[in-house]
Formats: C-alpha cells, sequence, structure tokens
C-alpha cells in the first residue's frame, strides 16, 4: 500500500485523515499469471493502482489475440470506459505477470469523492494518467513506425519489456511476429 500512498503523494499533499479514508476503500488482490482481471462482456467495477507486474488489454480473435495495450507497476490499469460507464467490456484486462493490485469498486470511490477534500483530485489524476497513455499511443500509431513503436517501449520499459511475450509485442506495435523479429534484428 506503500507504493500507492507515495504515487498519490507525490502528486498531491494529502491528509492524514484523508488517507485513511481513502486506503480503508483500498483491497489488494493479487493475480497470477495469464489470468484474467476482467473478461470481455463483463462490467468493470474497479479502479486498480499496479503494485507488482504487467497487464495487458487485449480483444481476443479466433487466429490471436490483438494486443492494444499495456500498464506497468506504479500505474493505474481499468477498463476505464466500461468502469465510467458501467457497461460491459469490449476487450479482455489480463496479468501477464504475477500481478499485486490495490483497487477501489466504483461505489466506494464516489465515496471518497464525497468525503474527502482530494478525492476528486485523486480521481481526476487517474483518469488523466489513463487518458494521457491513450493519446500517446494513438498519436505513435497514427505517426510513428513500427520500430519507432518498439524502440519508445524499450525506452520508457526496459527493465519490464523482456517479461512480455514476442506476440503481444508485435500485436502491440501493430505487425507479425516474423516482422518483429526482423526489427529486433536490425536493433540487435
Amino acid at each position: 500500500m506503500e507504493k500507492i500512498k507515495n504515487y498519490f503523494n507525490s502528486l498531491v499533499k494529502m491528509e492524514d485523515s484523508d488517507w485513511v479514508i481513502f486506503s480503508s476503500k483500498l483491497e489488494k488482490v493479487e493475480f497470477p499469471k495469464k489470468s484474467l482481471l476482467l473478461k470481455m462482456g463483463h462490467t468493470e467495477r474497479y479502479l486498480s493502482f499496479i503494485e507488482y507486474g504487467i497487464v495487458r488489454f487485449n480483444i481476443p480473435k479466433l487466429d490471436h489475440d490483438f494486443t492494444f495495450g499495456f500498464a506497468f507497476e506504479n500505474s493505474f490499469v481499468s477498463a476505464y470506459d466500461s468502469f465510467l460507464t458501467q457497461s460491459p467490456s469490449f476487450y479482455n484486462v489480463e496479468a501477464i505477470t504475477d500481478c499485486v493490485l490495490w483497487r477501489i469498486s466504483f461505489d466506494d470511490l464516489n465515496s471518497v469523492y464525497k468525503c474527502t477534500q482530494v478525492g476528486n483530485i485523486i480521481g481526476r489524476k487517474a483518469a488523466e494518467d489513463i487518458f494521457l497513455k491513450k493519446m500517446k499511443r494513438e498519436v505513435s500509431l497514427l505517426e510513428d513506425t513500427a520500430k519507432t513503436r518498439y524502440l519508445n517501449l524499450l525506452r520508457e520499459q526496459p527493465q519490464m519489456i523482456k517479461h512480455i511475450p514476442l506476440k503481444y509485442l508485435a500485436s502491440y506495435i501493430g505487425v507479425r511476429p516474423q516482422s518483429l523479429s526482423r526489427i529486433r534484428k536490425e536493433i540487435y
């Protein structure tokens, strides 16, 4: 729980009384590698903070899964569109590695918004974090080559990328695994 407290303290000064209220609503959950945090067609009930692990967002297809996002340690993870609308998700959220999450339910988060001084700031910061990652990804898909997307991921998460299977990385940067192999040969 210390990592999430440190994360929030880096964003906003949180009074001890607000932290007590917020932390009392957090639930620590562990997911083993390859387990689903949320299955497509189910509604996201939680906004989570990753203390440890890597999560991927994917749309299952018959011949392969389409990976369109990752979330890493010290960041928020959620099928956020499903969370906000409380409607079924059109994608899976899956643990790539063993994961430890601190999560808060939709109802509890709304309660924190109402009864703390910084609740809305916390919610806004979590939403901004998720939004900025999404926008960066969209611009990268429009502007960057697959090689550049791969190099950016290497630069931003060098210690984590070694834990992501190549087929997921290939899907994420928009190429087939064979093309990613060629890109990696060029780089190394």
